[in-house]
């Protein structure tokens, strides 16, 4: 212990004294010494023999020509190794994560849940805080039971369902040899495809388009639905008088053509 003391003094004094590049290379020197001295047969280098050469060659330039025992690239990949644990510490989790959610009030959830179906997340959460319960909103959500929701049919099945029911109206040009474009109005029935009404025009509009509808259907024999397209000639005063008629209309998607295909 004496020996220790002795020796930290005579460094101590040393760097005092100006000697600062003798007494870091005698401390180098003797560290080394003090790892071949152990019993060992293959010296083994512990925690602070590492962390004393990570520090000699941060306060040290020439602490490579006083190395002996490792290669200084050992040195160095101890300063790396020591930075990505120091850091990596640093990036783990502090605490345990979520808390855990008692079975008790998973259970009341759900309960709530299927007892008022009209009730969602911020319902039941307002309720719940009443009732003395600190859980956030979200984990009322995640918690709720997931209410199955019955698919809506395709398209394709909605025009095979319904096909003694449904007819399609469209408008194609047809140019003339007087350099003009004629409109042609045309209601197809899509049980046999069966062009029910067409009619002519140079200039459509939603009332000469509504009076073709009257004109397709003059006895109250009216199909149940309608599809068209969303063209600006169908204004209010069409969709008024289809309506009136008690014909329910489908629109297609914009640019979808191919969802009224037979009268595309």
């Amino acid at each position: 212990m004496l020996k220790a003391i002795f020796k930290t003094l005579r460094f101590i004094i040393l760097i005092l004294a100006g000697h600062k590049q003798i007494a870091l290379e005698n401390a180098a020197l003797r560290q080394q010494l003090t790892i071949l001295k152990r019993t060992q047969p293959r010296p083994k280098l512990r925690h602070h023999d590492r962390l004393f050469w990570i520090v000699l060659m941060k306060i040290w330039k020439q602490w490579r020509t006083a190395l002996v025992i490792v290669q200084p690239t050992t040195v160095v990949s101890w300063q790396r190794r020591r930075f990505k644990q120091y850091w990596s510490r640093l990036s783990q989790k502090k605490g345990p994560g979520r808390p855990q959610v008692s079975t008790e009030l998973r259970k009341l959830v759900r309960t709530m849940a299927s007892s008022n179906v009209t009730w969602g997340a911020p319902r039941i959460h307002g309720e719940l805080l009443k009732l003395g319960f600190e859980i956030s909103e979200r984990t009322v959500s995640r918690l709720m039971p997931k209410r199955r929701q019955d698919p809506s049919q395709t398209w394709k099945t909605f025009l095979t369902n319904h096909v003694g029911q449904l007819v399609s109206i469209d408008f194609f040009t047809v140019p003339t040899l007087q350099l003009r474009v004629l409109f042609v109005f045309v209601v197809l029935a899509h049980e046999r495809r069966r062009v029910l009404h067409f009619n002519v025009t140079q200039h459509p509009t939603a009332e000469w388009t509504a009076q073709q509808i009257i004109e397709a259907f003059p006895e109250d024999a009216v199909p149940r639905y309608l599809i068209r397209d969303r063209d600006g000639v169908y204004g209010s005063h069409f969709r008024t008088r289809v309506q009136g008629m008690g014909i329910q209309e489908v629109l297609t998607a914009a640019q979808s053509p191919w969802q009224n295909p037979f009268a595309e």
